[in-house]
């Protein structure tokens, strides 16, 4: 509610500035049943619910036991069913905490399949598996998303979503990739974070990640050079703001060429 976040107060006004910007998904994170009305009427097209499988976490964070947020998206679930005009928003869940939580330690992973079945079961349209909190190891991920697919099948739509805190964000998403999953979060400059991960360094870094993907051959479909302009405007706009990044400050080496920009 804007009297918590009152930076958060206009938007619906953002959503519907950012909807006519062709080619733009437009989505808006919610924490509860009301968070989703209010997300709804700004139709935006994507819904992001936010949920952790640590109770201590999901507690802190949303103030609900893990089943209070699970009863709470069915709810979101057949709301946007029942009316015609919403039915073209997705509606996704974050997983978050599946690698660990600042707050109870590591998280079991029968946790983890748990809670992803009951959102698959509940009508969720796609999945969020997220080290909040910056935990996560190489080979921590590639097992939990080889267990995951294992369990829900490879059919569903996954996310990755990883924070660099530990310096292990980008060798998170090689493992992640490893394991099948094709679609990852990341922000300009690293933007972002938890309040209960101390000394969080943000999402991994957008641009970092799509030059990783397009020197390995993997196409993105991303400028990286207006990728750079959108970092700098930015950067511009949020002065002060401390932001990351290996690519922006380096630049590409001799002679590469994105797999994007190589006719097939």
């Amino acid at each position: 509610p804007p009297k918590l976040l009152p930076q958060m107060a206009d938007a619906a006004e953002v959503v519907a500035r950012a909807r006519e910007i062709e080619g733009l998904t437009v989505s808006a994170l919610v924490p509860n049943f009301k968070g989703a009305t209010n997300g709804f009427a700004a139709h935006p097209h994507k819904l992001n619910y936010v949920l952790s499988v640590s109770e201590a976490h999901n507690q802190s964070n949303v103030r609900r036991s893990v089943q209070e947020s699970l009863d709470d998206f069915a709810r979101i679930i057949d709301y946007r069913n029942a009316d015609p005009q919403l039915r073209d928003i997705v509606v996704a869940s974050g997983v978050a905490t599946s690698f660990g939580c600042t707050i109870s330690g590591p998280v079991p992973v029968a946790d983890v399949m748990r809670v992803a079945e009951g959102l698959l079961a509940r009508g969720a349209d796609e999945l969020a598996v997220a080290d909040t909190v910056g935990y996560g190891n190489p080979r921590q991920v590639k097992a939990l998303f080889t267990e995951l697919f294992a369990t829900i099948g490879s059919d569903v739509s996954v996310v990755a979503h990883f924070h660099d805190t530990r310096g292990l964000g980008l060798a998170n998403v090689t493992a992640a990739l490893e394991a099948g999953v094709r679609k990852f979060d990341a922000s300009l400059g690293g933007l972002g974070g938890c309040p209960y991960a101390p000394g969080a360094t943000g999402n991994i870094v957008m641009d970092d990640l799509v030059f990783m993907l397009e020197s390995m051959g993997l196409r993105t479909g991303v400028d990286l050079d207006r990728l750079l302009e959108a970092r700098e405007i930015m950067e511009t706009s949020l002065r002060g703001e401390p932001t990351h990044g290996a690519y922006a400050k380096a630049g590409p080496p001799k002679g590469f060429v994105p797999a994007s920009a190589v006719a097939e």
